[in-house]
């Protein structure tokens, strides 16, 4: 009974988030471009199933999601996890070698199955006639954010300051953009963002806050919070990266048959 309240306010928080974007779709339609929707009936339903689906997933989060991502870093992170005893207290980063290894992974897995980076790629395919390949870009993207949020894991763990790893990689994202091909900066810059969607956003946050709850003398606040930023930025890097990669490859067969 308790979880089909829960439901019910959420389903009308979704509502009331969903409506402005209703109003000025069906508002600029009907009042600028003045000109009726066509098939209204399937773009009413398509709304609704939208509701409800971001309502199903929003209590899915609060239920799931959200819980086992603290609870990986609770239980990774425990003296009787690391050190098989309760009385000693973790010290030094190299003692947290598997939140590192469950960072990498959920990173890569929660990106290939981001709904927004699948999408894209599939565009970025179409459009380029199949230069840019689905998968290519799939997990050039998962590479960059598990490289991403293992260094974030790791800026939680030692307590750095996290300006410095952003400022330092955006540094790198700038020459990248000098050197890569133009047509992949674009996509590359894009890719950052995707990755900050309905799958990755969830397991990421709950893992940072836990790992900040967790590990003495951090807050969760401060601390807890910025591995999203990794996230954005890491598959910038990384796709620029791999099509730098591929256009070597090519000028180095292009050379070996002249």
């Amino acid at each position: 009974m308790a979880g089909l309240i829960d439901f019910f306010v959420i389903l009308l928080e979704t509502i009331r988030d969903v409506l402005p974007i209703v109003i000025i779709i069906f508002g600029f339609q009907l009042l600028i471009i003045r000109r009726p929707i066509p098939q209204f009936k399937r773009v009413l339903l398509g709304f609704v199933y939208v509701i409800l689906g971001l309502a199903f997933f929003l209590q899915g989060l609060q239920l799931a999601l959200f819980p086992l991502g603290e609870l990986m870093a609770q239980q990774l992170t425990a003296p009787e996890f690391i050190y098989g005893q309760v009385e000693h207290y973790v010290t030094h980063w190299t003692d947290y070698k598997w939140v590192y290894l469950f960072a990498a992974a959920i990173g890569f897995a929660t990106t290939i199955a981001e709904p927004a980076l699948i999408a894209v790629a599939i565009k970025a395919n179409n459009v380029s006639g199949g230069t840019i390949t689905i998968w290519g870009l799939r997990i050039s993207v998962a590479i960059g954010v598990a490289i991403g949020i293992t260094l974030g894991v790791f800026r939680i763990v030692t307590g750095t300051p996290l300006h410095y790893y952003i400022i330092v990689g955006y540094v790198v994202v700038v020459v990248q953009t000098f050197f890569a091909p133009r047509m992949i900066v674009p996509l590359a810059y894009d890719s950052g963002g995707v990755t900050t969607s309905t799958v990755t956003v969830p397991l990421v946050a709950a893992l940072g806050l836990g790992l900040a709850g967790t590990i003495p003398g951090r807050s969760p606040l401060i601390d807890g919070f910025g591995l999203i930023a990794f996230a954005s930025l890491f598959p910038m890097i990384t796709v620029m990266g791999y099509a730098q990669l591929i256009a070597f490859r090519k000028n180095m067969i292009t050379k070996k048959n002249v």
